[in-house]
């Protein structure tokens, strides 16, 4: 039978405190004095005043109102503690279960001795409540359910139904969330048979109050009929559920995990202790360690990952006041702050607490596999089946064996004696496809300190550890479990810090070391044509060569000066100086990792984040690429960075923009820039209108082909072109200058919408047509705006859904008629987005600070003014607003996303046509943008 919780020992000196007569002996540990948390003696003494008053109809609500106030002053008492010794989680959920055990014994009492008194209770008038599950371990966080048994000799009774649901009706009235059955012992073994779930909970059965000798004999009934059969299948079972719940909750280094359901939370923990209390009827995980199955080092890691795993489930129900287990944003701010993690060093204190979480969340996974190999060796798990079915057994090297098709250490003092095994136990794992077995995991990870500077500059030891990038085919696989074991930090010290960091924003799924082997593992993909038919430019380049060992290591070393104040990029790179020759990369080479590194983000910034139809754009990136061969590589470093940063990030949208800065690009640099000039462009683009509408009036395209400015040609795409044509040869047969043409084109090779918009020019346009999609809940990702020699404007946006699509067919002309309603007036923007522009509550707790840049020099004719702030639905509105009112005109704006942050990149000129050269102008310009910035965000945060 499970223990019941701890309680502390009341004075000898005090008699009335000393334990009532069918209370749980009750253990030592709570987080403060017993009484103070519930007093059962003084509570049952003021019942029994109570009883003397009123009659039986009155007493129960009497007897509520006295528990409610014991339940209100006991919970205080336990957080107000907990607030001030916030890592002290066992205390605290064994506080929880003394202060439930408490009410729901009284509970018992009242309705036993009060409601329903027997005088002479027949042998069939008998109850034994016992706690179950959760409960009955003794272990409960603030919110925790209340799972109750109310065990029976025979079938149930009326004096017992009326018994059970007085005491229920007691327990909702004091708001517990209570699970309950009621069984006979015969049930209890009938039900347990058939399901897992059942015979679980039937495991952590704790005894609290009634008819003792009837919970004894279900306690034995268990051991000799349920308990002592079917030991593998319940093993299974427990493992077949862990697998459900990971699939369903995703990868262990998710961002927001669930701290009781994840991978790596509480349940994986109480699935180990479940299986071994099975197993070996062990009261505490503290007694496996004599059997053999855990080092006393081992229980310590479970023990202290078992506290800090309560202690963030108790905060998270402490602070929501409900059974909260999702650890989301909002409440990462919150439960960090709780646990005294402070801002330190250019991280977060929300940072550093989600490191800690991560890699405890790694610790468990690390034991579950130490448990489950013992298992195994104890045929107590089933060997995996394809081992049952190809009992063939691949050679392994002298030095190694194999045992359940893993591979382990023949001779662990041999294996020790040369310090290079550290390594090669994982090349010889990707050579034989094999599993490391947990024992040689064990061994490697208690001698990290072998791998030191003499060790990390041995020629061989290089040799290996580019081989496990280079030439087995799976280079994630290593590195992962190198890096769980702690050997790639061992080895590459620089990596360390950057194991199990988060990055809290809503950008990054991954931490950062998770991110890394993300990118490693999607260049693989590529490299094994899996997506060829997703990424045919990069699958292109890598066919036809570029320098593997270069790139992997670029991958391997690109986001490690992350964490720290400076430019991750610039202390990356310096980092990347003295690791890539350690590593045994010779002087060239080296340098191109270096500059990989420094210039990471630089082709993704300049296709998201700048007008890659602007000559200028490209002619400033091809000046920094230099060489083809730096362009291969930095295309498939960035391809696999944005893919590895989470699930949904890439896109045909991002794919489309890359594809096209790396072609112009790539021109430029076998051609010379003056591939790039606009002249070239432009008739170009005139030739292909041409072609397109080859039923047109030579007079209609003369006219058409002379009305537009130079960068109209070079910006748009000649189905654009064509769109345009025929909106303004339509518009002016309406002959109404107040009308406005809209086409809506689903763009799909780059997931998006094309907007068309053309209409009489006059100021404003483009924020009203900004405001106007805001209002539909459109998110803009590219913007083009021209205006034509006779007086026309003609906007492009490309637009998604919330959900990074384009619209659906079905709802473009719906979507159409709201735009034009907002457009002629009949809805005002600025009153309509009041109630739409809000940030939602789990992203109030991120930090984005504003910063605005004027630059001169990316384009030949615009200022590019780049705004770099938090991202909400009216942002582009009211920045283009507050442009338009200081008479600023906007060509082009190009919006880049990346989560609750978003980058808007204007190309504007003045009243004039010039550029913001002066700095009194710019600062007049960026006070305002700031004003309205602030302004509306406000708005969105009331």
């Amino acid at each position: 039978m499970t223990q019941p919780p701890a309680a502390s020992q009341a004075p000898d000196s005090d008699p009335s405190l000393t334990a009532l007569p069918d209370q749980p002996k009750l253990q030592q540990g709570l987080i403060c004095d017993a009484q103070t948390i519930f007093d059962r003696t003084a509570i049952e003494a003021q019942i029994a005043v109570l009883a003397q008053d009123v009659d039986n109809s009155t007493l129960r609500g009497e007897c509520v109102t006295l528990l409610q106030a014991a339940n209100k002053a006991g919970r205080a008492a336990i957080a107000e503690h907990f607030a001030k010794a916030p890592f002290a989680a066992r205390a605290l959920t064994q506080s929880y279960s003394y202060l439930t055990d408490g009410l729901v014994m009284t509970a018992f009492h009242i309705a036993t001795t009060y409601l329903h008194p027997v005088a002479t209770p027949t042998s069939g008038e008998r109850i034994a409540l016992i706690a179950v599950g959760g409960y009955g371990r003794g272990e409960m966080a603030p919110f925790s359910d209340v799972d109750l048994m109310f065990l029976t000799p025979y079938k149930i009774t009326a004096w017992a139904e009326s018994v059970i649901e007085s005491m229920l009706y007691i327990l909702w009235d004091l708001r517990l969330k209570v699970g309950h059955s009621s069984r006979t012992i015969k049930d209890c073994i009938r039900l347990g048979a058939e399901d897992f779930t059942i015979r679980t909970a039937m495991l952590e059965q704790r005894f609290l109050i009634g008819d003792h000798a009837l919970a004894l004999e279900l306690e034995e009934r268990l051991r000799s009929d349920l308990f002592s059969r079917d030991a593998q299948e319940f093993v299974e079972a427990k493992l077949a559920e862990r697998d459900a719940r990971h699939l369903k909750q995703g990868e262990r280094y998710m961002v927001e995990p669930n701290v009781k359901e994840g991978k790596g939370g509480l349940r994986d923990l109480q699935s180990l202790y479940w299986i071994a209390k099975y197993l070996y009827q062990v009261q505490d995980v503290a007694e496996l360690v004599p059997l053999g199955l855990f080092t006393p080092e081992e229980f310590d890691t479970f023990a202290k990952a078992a506290n800090y795993l309560w202690a963030v489930r108790s905060h998270l129900h402490l602070v929501t006041g409900r059974p909260t287990e999702q650890l989301s944003f909002d409440l990462q701010v919150e439960v960090a702050s709780r646990m005294g993690y402070k801002d330190r060093a250019g991280r977060r204190g929300v940072e550093l607490f989600m490191q800690d979480y991560f890699r405890y969340a790694t610790t468990v996974g690390d034991l579950t596999r130490i448990l489950l190999t013992k298992l195994e060796a104890s045929q107590q798990k089933g060997a995996p089946l394809l081992e049952r079915i190809f009992r063939r057994r691949p050679k392994v090297k002298p030095g190694y064996k194999v045992i359940h098709n893993r591979l382990d250490v023949a001779d662990p003092d041999d294996f020790l004696q040369d310090k290079l095994n550290l390594l090669r136990i994982f090349e010889e794992a990707l050579r034989t496809g094999m599993l490391i077995h947990p024992d040689a995991m064990r061994l490697v990870t208690a001698n990290l300190d072998l791998i030191d500077d003499e060790m990390r500059a041995n020629k061989e030891a290089r040799r290996i550890f580019l081989d496990l990038l280079l030439k087995h085919g799976n280079p994630e696989r290593a590195l992962r479990r190198m890096n769980e074991l702690g050997v790639l930090s061992a080895f590459i010290p620089e990596f360390g810090p950057i194991v199990a960091m988060m990055q809290f924003n809503m950008y990054h799924s991954y931490t950062v070391d998770e991110h890394t082997i993300q990118v490693i593992s999607n260049l693989t993909a590529i490299e094994k044509g899996e997506l060829e038919d997703e990424l045919p430019l990069s699958s292109e380049v890598i066919r036809k060569g570029l320098n593997r060992k270069v790139l992997l290591v670029a991958m391997l070393l690109h986001d490690i000066g992350k964490g720290r104040e400076q430019d991750h990029s610039i202390l990356g790179a310096q980092i990347a100086r003295k690791v890539a020759p350690r590593l045994g990369l010779n002087k060239a080479d080296s340098e191109t990792v270096e500059w990989l590194v420094r210039n990471h983000l630089l082709m993704s910034d300049m296709a998201q984040k700048r007008d890659i139809a602007d000559p200028r754009t490209v002619r400033g990136f091809a000046k920094a690429v230099q060489s083809v061969k730096r362009l291969d590589l930095l295309l498939v470093l960035t391809v696999c960075d944005i893919r590895g940063v989470g699930p949904d990030t890439w896109n045909n949208w991002k794919a489309a923009l890359l594809r096209a800065l790396y072609n112009q690009t790539r021109e430029a640099l076998d051609n010379g820039m003056e591939a790039l000039n606009r002249e070239h462009r432009g008739a170009a683009a005139k030739k292909a209108l041409r072609a397109a509408l080859p039923d047109w009036p030579k007079a209609d395209l003369k006219r058409e082909t002379s009305r537009h400015y130079d960068p109209y040609w070079q910006g748009l795409h000649v189905t654009a072109h064509v769109d345009f044509a025929e909106m303004l040869r339509d518009l002016e047969a309406l002959n109404d200058p107040g009308e406005v043409v809209i086409r809506l084109y689903p763009d799909d090779d780059r997931d998006a919408t094309r907007a068309c918009f053309v209409m009489a020019d006059h100021p404003g346009i483009f924020a009203r047509v900004s405001g106007a999609l805001a209002l539909v809940g459109a998110n803009v990702v590219d913007a083009r705006s021209y205006t034509t020699k006779d007086g026309y404007v003609t906007d492009a946006f490309w637009i998604q859904d919330a959900e990074g699509h384009p619209f659906e067919a079905s709802r473009l002309p719906r979507l159409t008629q709201m735009i034009l309603k907002t457009l002629k007036g009949e809805v005002i923007t600025r009153e309509a987005l009041v109630s739409r522009d809000k940030i939602k509550k789990r992203e109030k707790a991120f930090k984005v600070p504003t910063h605005i840049t004027f630059d001169n020099e990316g384009s030949e004719i615009y200022t590019i003014i780049e705004v770099d702030t938090r991202d909400r639905t009216g942002l582009l509105y009211d920045l283009a607003r507050t442009l338009a009112d200081a008479n600023v005109y906007i060509a082009n704006a190009v919006i880049a996303t990346y989560g609750e942050q978003v980058v808007d990149t204007f190309y504007v000129k003045d009243m004039f046509g010039l550029k913001y050269h002066t700095l009194s102008k710019q600062n007049a310009l960026e006070r305002k943008l700031r004003e309205a910035i602030s302004e509306g965000a406000k708005r969105a945060r009331s």
